[in-house]
């Protein structure tokens, strides 16, 4: 497959000598980001705690892997320091490491909570106060993109800490945008609804992704590629100047329920003959 063309862009030019990190790019939205990259022409660094099985490829190459717990400060500055050693720079960082089980937020310990503070949010400052550590001394600077959530801006129920995190992820990239400008943009890219290897886990069965699929107006899920071609845009010379921004990827939202419960209470009304 080709690399993709966005607004003109041939990517192939674009990225062929930039270096991306991916944290968590080993499976799932992560994974789908570094092929991306991959396809794009970019050199890609990816991050997990465990190396997986297979590494993301795309056009004939595979990312890289370096083990990394990112919920560890230091951890996370000896992983940019490695990769700015093997390659000379760092071009892109991607912060896509994250996520969050259903839990009840009256009764889970305090110390769950702590840990989704520390991989949701913690780790996003961490790796991008070491990445534009880097990016600071290349003339070129660099980009920060931060994977945001739909969880940001609306309620949460079942997942309130996680999304309190990337509430405060969407903040933090206003706020970094301006301190670190010109020479670092920082960007967020928050995806609604994404299908993915675990989606069964949230949805149920094939009928019950469908199900959800139907209350997007878009009539689907997003897909990793969708996330994906929005982050290889965004770091592109093609966004230059989008920075301190958040592009929303939600298929048009979600229908209120208010037009769900007011159409059904006009089924039910006696109709006049």
């Amino acid at each position: 497959m080709p690399a993709p063309k966005l607004l003109g862009m041939d990517t192939n030019q674009e990225y062929s000598s930039r270096v991306v990190l991916v944290t968590g790019g080993t499976k799932g939205i992560g994974k789908g980001i570094a092929e991306a990259f991959l396809q794009a022409g970019a050199t890609v660094v990816v991050c997990g705690r465990q190396q997986p099985e297979q590494l993301p490829s795309a056009a004939g190459r595979k990312a890289e892997f370096i083990a990394c717990d990112v919920r560890e400060a230091q951890a996370v500055k000896d992983l940019v320091t490695q990769v700015h050693e093997r390659h000379g720079r760092l071009d892109v960082l991607v912060n896509n490491a994250g996520g969050a089980p259903a839990v009840d937020s009256a009764t889970v310990s305090p110390r769950f909570h702590e840990g989704v503070l520390r991989l949701n949010l913690f780790s996003t400052l961490h790796a991008s106060q070491a990445a534009n550590a880097v990016m600071q001394q290349q003339e070129s600077g660099g980009v920060i993109v931060c994977i945001g959530s739909i969880s940001a801006l609306r309620p949460s129920p079942g997942t309130a800490a996680y999304g309190a995190a990337k509430a405060a992820v969407l903040s933090l990239v206003s706020s970094l945008a301006v301190e670190w400008a010109p020479k670092v943009r920082v960007v967020a890219v928050s995806p609604g609804l994404v299908r993915t290897e675990q989606s069964h886990l949230h949805f149920g069965d094939e009928a019950g992704i469908a199900s959800v699929a139907q209350t997007i107006p878009a009539g689907r899920l997003a897909e990793p590629q969708d996330i994906a071609d929005a982050c290889v845009f965004v770091a592109s010379s093609k966004a230059s100047y989008m920075s301190g921004s958040n592009l929303l990827l939600h298929g048009g939202g979600e229908r209120p329920a208010f037009l769900g419960a007011a159409n059904s209470d006009q089924a039910h009304q006696p109709q006049a003959k």
